[in-house]
């Protein structure tokens, strides 16, 4: 049924928007996959792995789901095993699991609120008990909540905003960085709003902007220690973020601002996940600090 066409406006100033998407809206946040319609596509089915990451052991958070979800099914492909912190999202977690599993791989959930400093000394020890090291650690999970101007957030959202997208993402790496050895890669989510901005989320695109530099700082900090990290910047990605952040008549529109997309769609989960892919593995040896940006034909600042 989708994308098709619908007029808007008044009468004598009518345009034709572009619709990917039933109308859709989840009242919770980060969303729950297993309610959308349609479904992302987690798994590239013609995806063929290669074991370039046979045998390591992957922390992903937000890995339940959205692009988290993808990214851990390309790594089970590629031979690694999962461990996977998510909030509450029994559900599509549990989904995962199965899923990874049925690749052949180990996986682990573990749920809890990240926000909480002690959450990710759990996330490391549940994973050192059932997987004995920790060779990548993805910092991907993340919430938005859209505000028409700077006056509507408040401090509770500012605090949940940031304490979420970045605070979290310091306490898994300090959490992590004990055990991690020489080779071992730190892969953070940034967004396309840290480079162009966006102004129904400002506090949201300031996180971003904050995990693309600690992404950088970090990279210089660790190189010595032969520990590389790197970030990818998705563009609009059809993830449980989206009907979870915006109403469900803008979901009908999602990712088809050719001004934003030249691609004029949003992506789906898997075409970011081989991003991590290749910074997870040898194949980026030479590569600390960097960005990829999957995010349709945007031309970004590095």
């Amino acid at each position: 049924m989708y994308p098709v066409y619908k007029s808007i406006g008044k009468k004598e100033k009518c345009e034709k928007v572009k619709v990917l998407f039933p109308p859709q809206h989840q009242e919770c946040q980060p969303g729950l996959e297993y309610l959308m319609e349609p479904r992302p596509i987690s798994d590239n089915p013609y995806y063929r792995g290669s074991c370039k990451l046979q045998g390591k052991v992957a922390i992903i958070t937000g890995g339940d789901s959205g692009i988290g979800r993808a990214v851990a099914y390309a790594f089970a492909k590629e031979g690694a095993d999962i461990a996977i912190s998510y909030l509450c999202e029994h559900k599509d977690a549990n989904e995962t699991k199965a899923y990874i599993e049925g690749l052949g791989r180990k996986c682990i959930l573990i749920p809890g609120d990240l926000r909480d400093e002690e959450m990710s000394n759990v996330v490391v020890e549940k994973t050192l008990e059932c997987f004995g090291k920790i060779d990548i650690l993805v910092n991907n999970h993340g919430v938005q909540f859209i505000q028409n101007s700077i006056l509507d957030i408040t401090a509770k959202q500012l605090d949940d905003t940031f304490k979420t997208n970045v605070y979290a993402f310091f306490y898994m790496t300090k959490a992590a960085l004990p055990y991690l050895k020489k080779g071992a890669s730190i892969i953070n989510t940034t967004s396309i709003t840290a480079y162009k901005g966006e102004p129904l989320l400002i506090d949201y695109s300031a996180t971003k902007g904050a995990v693309l530099t600690f992404t950088r700082s970090l990279s210089q900090s660790l190189i010595s220690k032969g520990i590389r990290v790197n970030g990818v910047a998705p563009g609009p990605i059809w993830t449980p973020l989206i009907p979870s952040s915006f109403s469900a008549e803008q979901v009908e529109t999602f990712g088809s601002d050719t001004s934003k997309v030249p691609m004029n769609r949003a992506g789906q989960p898997f075409e970011v996940a081989t991003s991590f892919v290749f910074l997870a593995s040898d194949d980026s040896s030479y590569m600390s600090g960097q960005i990829l940006h999957p995010n349709g034909g945007a031309i970004v600042g590095s």
